[in-house]
């Protein structure tokens, strides 16, 4: 496995939002243009949003550069994510999986599919069941999974640096709080607008 150096990352994803030949614009520049097309914009609101919007952008790219570092595509890993989310022994259906990723039964299906021959779950009619299948993380998925963690662990805390424990706390408080707002308007928004794979 290739050795995870937080820097390259930070150089890679500062790198990723712009275009050979057309940088993209600075926050004060997109505010500018677009106070001067929409008069009534909040230059302080539009500079939040912007930058959150900036911020998911890039390090979503970050974090698909590790997983496919080791060798699997952030779609499975939303996957093992779902599984160890739901406990030992890491097992769900694959119809509760395609409601927790925001999926279609047949994105679903094809997502376990790739994941099966890849060692990374098995799927196994239900004993109790035989008509519900089970989906669950095999040993090898396990450690897929730790091995991201152990990645994105070192990202975060280069990500975050610079902020203050007493900071970082106030942030966090901030961003949650924003976080149950969103989830309060639009409880269905968890999902995807479309299935990407």
């Amino acid at each position: 496995m290739k050795d995870f150096k937080a820097k390259e990352f930070a150089c890679h994803t500062a790198a990723m939002a712009e275009t050979p030949g057309v940088p993209e614009p600075t926050l004060e520049e997109q505010i500018a243009a677009y106070q001067r097309e929409f008069q009534d914009l909040d230059p302080q609101v539009e500079k939040i949003v912007s930058a959150l919007s900036r911020l998911n952008r890039r390090m979503n790219v970050a974090y698909g550069r590790q997983t496919a570092d080791l060798g699997i595509s952030n779609a499975e890993w939303e996957v093992l994510k779902a599984l160890v989310l739901s406990g030992a022994p890491y097992r769900m259906g694959p119809g509760e999986l395609a409601k927790r990723l925001g999926l279609t039964p047949a994105a679903m299906t094809h997502r376990i599919d790739r994941m099966v021959s890849e060692g990374l779950v098995t799927r196994e009619r239900d004993e109790s069941n035989r008509v519900r299948v089970i989906v669950e993380l095999t040993p090898g998925g396990r450690e897929k999974w730790l091995e991201a963690m152990r990645l994105a662990t070192v990202f975060e805390e280069d990500l975050l640096q610079d902020l203050t424990p007493t900071e970082r706390a106030v942030l966090g408080e901030v961003l949650t709080r924003l976080l149950r707002r969103v989830e309060h308007a639009q409880p269905d928004a968890g999902g995807r607008l479309s299935d990407l794979d």
